[in-house]
């Protein structure tokens, strides 16, 4: 299998992940100890008559779907009614469970970097040599957009577009994401340098945040300006700059 096979192969799996696996995780039965904006979940059996709050559904099933809806039309764009939609879950359930759509969207954007981000980091660090690591990152993104026709991007980074400026609580998750992914970046390089494959010559962390960088800038133009070429050229660049 080339190269090429194998990002393809790699990106479709996550695609697949992202869209779909979410929604058939193991069930497990949740609701919120309180209405606050709380995140203590506790498993709970209910015994006779339940509450009018009290709900019974697969609150990872939820999330994933939420997610997905958030996802595609963003969170001001996204109504309770899509969400209901999406979901399959009552407007009267949602409501009780998560209180309002801000405390729903936080949830899906914490699912999403739990259950996508931090999964696709691990397992490139896992599986990849420091070289590879890096270009699949960006190879994964650029495949989604030309040869999947998706252009959803990076759910947090078009939530830090959207909301960063204006929501402590949605920034406070991207910044975190963000200084993970600066710090996988130096991880795989200083590693690299450590076997040879990476110039030794280059500054680390500065590398590494120039990849970041670039990286951003790549999630930004897989949505508005899906250009194989120019996707291509900035990859390209990325990885020449390691040696």
């Amino acid at each position: 299998m080339s190269e090429n096979e194998k990002v393809n192969v790699l990106s479709k799996r996550w695609s697949q992940h992202i869209l779909g696996k979410l929604q058939n995780l193991a069930t497990a039965h949740y609701v919120l100890t309180d209405r606050s904006k709380s995140w203590n979940l506790l498993r709970i059996e209910l015994e006779g008559e339940q509450m009018p709050w009290e709900k019974q559904f697969d609150i990872e099933e939820v999330l994933g779907k939420a997610m997905q809806a958030f996802w595609c039309r963003g969170y001001e764009a996204t109504s309770m009614q899509d969400l209901v939609r999406a979901t399959g879950v009552n407007r009267a359930s949602l409501y009780a469970t998560f209180a309002d759509k801000h405390t729903l969207y936080i949830a899906a954007l914490k699912f999403y970097d739990e259950k996508v981000r931090q999964q696709l980091l691990s397992e490139l660090e896992a599986n990849s040599s420091p070289s590879e690591g890096i270009r699949k990152i960006f190879d994964i993104f650029v495949a989604q957009a030309c040869d999947e026709g998706s252009r959803l991007g990076c759910f947090i980074n078009n939530s830090a577009l959207e909301l960063s400026a204006h929501d402590a609580q949605a920034a406070e998750i991207i910044a975190q994401a963000q200084v993970e992914l600066e710090a996988f970046f130096l991880r795989m390089i200083e590693r690299g340098q450590a076997t040879g494959e990476i110039r030794s010559s280059l500054n680390a962390s500065r590398t590494a945040s120039g990849l970041l960088a670039s990286l951003l800038g790549l999630f930004v133009l897989v949505r508005s300006r899906p250009d194989r070429k120019l996707l291509n050229a900035i990859v390209e660049e990325c990885v020449t700059r390691l040696g």
